[in-house]
């Protein structure tokens, strides 16, 4: 490995590090406040429901309802930690550090994404645990399970960087977190199924990219989802590559963030 390689990586573990080390000193607001919300959402809409609705014919609606509370948590989380990161670097002036080192747009996607991807699972796992003791989901393939958590948070934590480059404060974080990532994922079928919907709806949430990502998810917890996992793994892993693609090259022209 040549020195300007060594030196490259190991800008990235730092810069990573730096981004973990930043939503863990305050992981009561970043990791537990969330888990705590999907709880609420888990009690009220358990109880409310659970003896009404029956999905895929055996499944229990609070069992259901688990894993899509898990990745409704894992991509608002992965999309918040790179936004508000960002923003937050380029509002405050901070962001100079940075733009003084020699580190390479991929050392940037890496350490922000992967820092992402780390809240981002680290947030779903406390959900789990926490709401394991109200129903257990069940475990039919684990593969999908992770195939579906790590892209679902890489694919928030890409778009949260993209987000950061374009806003130029934190009201145009605001909206586009409230009015485009809220709304695809509480229409995504976090709380439902999409074969409960009328035909017409069921071809509106088939646009919506995270509905395969939490469609896919399910399938790892009950061996059954609304589209093949297949077809949701290659739609998925598709839209982190064009997501990817755009980030990097917005990283290398400096997008908003050199003068």
């Amino acid at each position: 490995m040549s020195a300007s390689h060594a030196f490259t990586l190991q800008g990235a573990r730092t810069l990573f590090y730096k981004e973990v080390l930043r939503f863990w000193k305050v992981s009561f607001q970043t990791v537990a406040a969330p888990v705590l919300t999907a709880v609420l959402y888990l009690l009220i809409f358990g109880h409310v429901l659970e003896d009404h609705v029956k999905v895929y014919g055996t499944v229990g609606y609070t069992s259901f309802l688990i894993p899509g509370l898990v990745m409704m948590s894992v991509l608002q989380n992965a999309f918040a930690n790179s936004s508000s990161s960002l923003i937050q670097s380029k509002i405050t002036g901070n962001l100079v550090f940075l733009l003084v080192t020699p580190l390479s747009h991929w050392a940037w996607f890496a350490a922000y994404v992967g820092a992402s991807i780390v809240r981002g699972l680290v947030v779903g796992f406390g959900v789990i645990v926490v709401t394991f003791w109200f129903a257990p989901p069940g475990l039919a393939n684990p593969l999908w399970i992770i195939a579906f958590a790590l892209l679902g948070a890489a694919i928030m934590g890409t778009l949260g960087l993209i987000a950061g480059l374009w806003a130029e404060k934190f009201d145009q974080i605001a909206a586009f977190q409230n009015f485009i990532i809220m709304p695809m994922t509480f229409l995504s079928g976090v709380f439902y199924s999409i074969k409960s919907l009328p035909a017409f709806w069921q071809g509106v949430s088939h646009l919506n990219p995270f509905f395969y990502i939490i469609d896919g998810f399910r399938r790892g917890f009950f061996g059954v989802s609304d589209v093949s996992p297949w077809l949701s793994l290659g739609l998925v892993a598709g839209a982190f590559v064009v997501l990817a693609a755009v980030a990097l090259e917005l990283l290398r022209r400096g997008y908003k963030i050199r003068s």
